[in-house]
């Protein structure tokens, strides 16, 4: 792709690039056509057209060498060279050049003297033009041909940059596709752990269940019925408040995206029985329950939880909404 635009950008400013010495000919002749015809023609004559450049000097061309035949009195063994200009000046719509040149085409046909040698020059000319035609001919098959060549090469780059960029999304499809299946076997992992950590929990709220009901058979229509019954709660209740705390502490933690670390990182000064006070709230204990697990009395609580709250808000600002959320 980059040698063929190397080829075609020397084309061009080779072609650009070339000067040729015929315009200064043909004005020369021009200028002598009415004081020396002969002269006039013999320089037109001089003349190799098959390299002339361009059609529009090709045509001037003609319609000198016609109007140099007329002056000279010779006749043209065809209307070749003076339906170049003809033709040209026709279709470019230049009137007067065209009048001259039709004008001229009835005159160098009637002329009445013929010359063996004009003759041959002229027919030499004929030859010259043909091969002018075929060269730019070939010239317009090769850079129709090169036009062509530089289309396919830009569809080709074009399809090689679709593919690239089509490859690049699909890439980036099955990354994103890879961290949504990561995303999904996390969740799924996390779901796992909290469907065993809630099976735990349910486990042990019917093992309490069982266990005050146990306490209960033994110890109905005893005497010692309700002193057995208050002694196991109160068992419970202490087990609640020491063993079972870091259980309580992390299911609140995985209910609650880690609610409890975040807060003591944003608030590393808050005393453990506020930390007790917060894990047993985001527990969803009742108020009297939470009075018995530490002691204290209904009033007392509420005010902590109050003192707790604003604290919490002054602290932990960032978390508000899950701090919130909790009271």
């Amino acid at each position: 792709m980059r040698s063929l635009l190397y080829i075609v950008i020397l084309l061009t400013v080779t072609a650009c690039s070339y000067s040729s010495p015929h315009p200064k000919v043909l004005d020369e002749a021009e200028s002598m056509m009415q004081s020396n015809p002969s002269l006039a023609l013999n320089k037109l004559n001089s003349v190799d057209v098959s390299e002339f450049r361009d059609s529009a000097t090709m045509a001037r061309w003609a319609l000198l060498y016609s109007e140099a035949m007329v002056a000279n009195r010779l006749s043209a063994p065809s209307d070749t060279i003076v339906n170049i200009a003809v033709d040209y000046y026709r279709q470019q719509n230049l009137t007067d050049q065209y009048q001259k040149a039709s004008r001229l085409k009835e005159l160098v046909l009637s002329s009445a003297d013929a010359d063996a040698l004009a003759t041959a020059l002229y027919l030499q000319k004929e030859k010259e033009f043909f091969l002018y035609r075929e060269r730019t001919r070939r010239q317009m098959y090769m850079f129709v041909a090169i036009f062509i060549l530089l289309i396919a090469a830009g569809a080709v780059v074009w399809m090689r940059q679709r593919l690239k960029l089509q490859s690049l999304r699909n890439e980036a499809l099955m990354a994103e596709a890879s961290g949504f299946k990561s995303q999904i076997e996390a969740s799924r992992s996390d779901v796992s752990r909290l469907e065993m950590k809630l099976h735990g929990l349910l486990d042990k709220r019917f093992s309490l269940i069982d266990s005050l009901c146990q306490t209960y058979y033994e110890s109905q229509g005893t005497k010692s019925e309700r002193k057995a019954i208050v002694d196991k709660v109160k068992s419970q209740i202490e087990s609640a408040r020491t063993d079972s705390f870091p259980e309580m502490e992390q299911a609140v933690n995985d209910c609650r995206d880690n609610i409890l670390e975040k807060i003591k990182v944003s608030y590393p000064g808050i005393r453990h029985e506020d930390y007790m006070l917060l894990v047993f709230v985001a527990s969803g204990l009742s108020t009297r329950t939470i009075c018995l697990l530490l002691g204290e009395s209904a009033d007392v609580i509420y005010k902590r939880k109050s003192r707790l709250k604003s604290r919490l808000k002054e602290s932990a600002e960032a978390l508000n909404p899950d701090v919130m959320a909790i009271f």
